[in-house]
């Protein structure tokens, strides 16, 4: 193959990314540093899998609309560390190719290259060891006279990378693993080459070990992302802003998105910090010390018999997904305009021990695809029960409920009895001026739902709050309240103060799109 047109680059791209897919177990099972730094093979397959639906979008007859895609979608889509830079190595080698009619052996070489010099901006301090000195070496050896020779070129010095990230790396060498980020951009190549040669995609392999199992539970802080719009100052400005939150830090921008990754103890007041900068268009916050607990606890279950019943939960924010957690069940990021996807659900039901699982879809837009996972769940034979709470309220009054030790069958009558009695509180903003249900709201006013129905628009959240508590009667004795990313917690005491006869818990991390996220019970 001479050279690869714009389509065809597109179809690389796509195929590469399936390609990836076969690999994310493998890669997640790797993954140490940052310890428990979510899974970065799903990190990464999320990442490319973005920039795939932007070329769904994109005019793929145009080198510079393949490009485009490649690199905004990559930005918007990065998940973890790992995601952002792979987002950024997109980002250089898009760059190489928005001049070109077509990737020529000479084009790729620049591309790969340009990817590499492109990460290593990226990040404040890079380290060696990691997806960058991968990415680095395919980089330095991407020399041939077509595009099949430098591929392979550039995949046997990315493999020699690879394998040498342990003895760059101590806490690699300590786990006796390769880099994860590294294996990912290996098997991403290798995927390109598939498609190069049309070669079939390979058979899943075997995971029999993760990493994680070298370290014990400690304190890891929250990995917190943010992606903003419209900010006008230097992103090398927001980088010394959050700097002194933590460290794995990463704050990227293209196509006017500014996109951020920290590892950080304090990540509502984060999130606060940046809001300054422009609009926040959507944030990320994950407990790794959770999550690290959770590997664990997958890995100990084949070494005894699992509890009969498992309990999944989709939730978004920090908050309500720690509670969640808390209460035993594996958390899926997602909710009100960030549904997950099949996939994500049936690889959380996979990931629980325990033959039977009851499943919080907790958003009436989630049913279908919970439905689906159940579906396929069942095919592989394990037996999924999809209860269908339609709010974050109902989800948390249900899995208060939720004993592991107990048959599904005792469980789903008290669960449903506990979300009947449940309501769910939001204030948020209307986006637009509308009337509904009887109600006229007006754009940015704060509005209140009641278990998702609007019922009032105020002047402040606080307004809101209050008439939505009085509007839910007087019989209920406990608010759990989660506060949004900018809403500050005496705001929420002096509402709470007007309501003596309830027990009122405020709790940090509520979701983006909230002043505030309670139930009342």
């Amino acid at each position: 193959m001479a050279s690869l047109s714009p389509g065809e680059v597109a179809e690389a791209f796509r195929y590469a990314t399936d390609w990836f897919s076969v690999f994310v177990e493998e890669i997640n099972a790797l993954n140490v540093y940052p310890v428990p730094d979510g899974d970065t093979g799903t990190n990464m397959h999320l990442t490319l899998q973005s920039a795939r639906r932007e070329l769904d979008l994109a005019d793929t007859s145009k080198m510079p609309e393949v490009a485009r895609a490649i690199a905004y979608g990559s930005l918007l889509g990065a998940r973890g560390n790992s995601g952002v830079i792979l987002s950024q190595i997109l980002k250089g080698f898009s760059e190489a190719l928005r001049k070109r009619e077509a990737l020529d052996a000479s084009a790729l070489a620049e591309a790969l290259r340009l990817g590499a010099e492109t990460g290593y901006k990226a990040v404040m301090k890079p380290v060696e060891g990691t997806i960058l000195t991968v990415a680095r070496a395919a980089g330095e050896r991407a020399r041939g006279e077509s595009v099949e020779e430098i591929l392979e070129n550039a995949l046997k010095a990315a493999r020699e990378a690879l394998e040498k990230t342990p003895g760059l790396l101590p806490v690699l060498k300590q786990a006796g693993v390769v880099d994860a980020g590294g294996a990912g951009y290996v098997r991403f190549l290798e995927g390109i080459r598939g498609y190069v040669l049309g070669l079939p995609l390979p058979e899943p392999p075997k995971v029999e070990r993760y990493a994680q199992t070298a370290f014990a539970t400690e304190e890891f802080g929250y990995c917190t992302e943010f992606l903003m719009e419209g900010v006008e100052v230097p992103i090398e400005r927001i980088r010394e802003a959050v700097a002194p939150f933590g460290d794995s830090l990463l704050v990227v921008g293209a196509e006017g998105y500014v996109k951020g990754h920290i590892h950080t103890d304090d990540p509502d007041g984060l999130l606060a910090t940046v809001a300054r900068f422009g609009r926040m268009v959507r944030t990320k916050v994950e407990d790794m010390t959770e999550q690290h607990t959770e590997i664990l606890a997958m890995v100990g279950a084949g070494e005894e018999a699992p509890p009969p019943t498992g309990l999944v939960a989709v939730a978004l924010g920090h908050g309500p997904s720690r509670v969640f957690r808390s209460l035993g069940a594996r958390v899926v990021a997602g909710g009100q305009t960030q549904n997950p996807s099949v996939e994500d659900l049936l690889a959380a039901i996979r990931s629980v021990a325990s033959p039977k699982v009851i499943l919080l879809p907790n958003n009436p837009n989630v049913f279908l695809a919970a439905e689906k996972a159940a579906e396929l769940a069942k095919a592989q034979g394990k037996e999924v029960y999809v209860l269908k709470t339609r709010t974050l309220g109902q989800g948390l009054a249900a899995a208060v409920r939720y004993l592991p030790e107990a048959e599904v069958e005792e469980l789903l009558p008290e669960m449903e009895e506990a979300l009947k009695g449940a309501v769910t509180l939001e204030v948020t903003w209307a986006s637009r001026d509308a009337e509904v249900d009887g109600v006229k709201v007006l754009k940015d006013k704060p509005i209140g739902l009641l278990d998702g129905r609007l019922v009032l628009m105020g002047e402040t959240p606080e307004e809101v709050l209050e008439g939505l508590i009085r509007l839910a009667g007087e019989d209920k004795e406990i608010l759990t309240l989660f506060l949004g990313p900018n809403t500050p917690k005496e705001k929420a005491e002096e509402v709470a103060g007007k309501f003596p006869g309830l027990v009122v818990e405020i709790l940090p991390g509520g979701p983006d799109l909230y002043a505030y996220l309670g139930v009342l019970e």
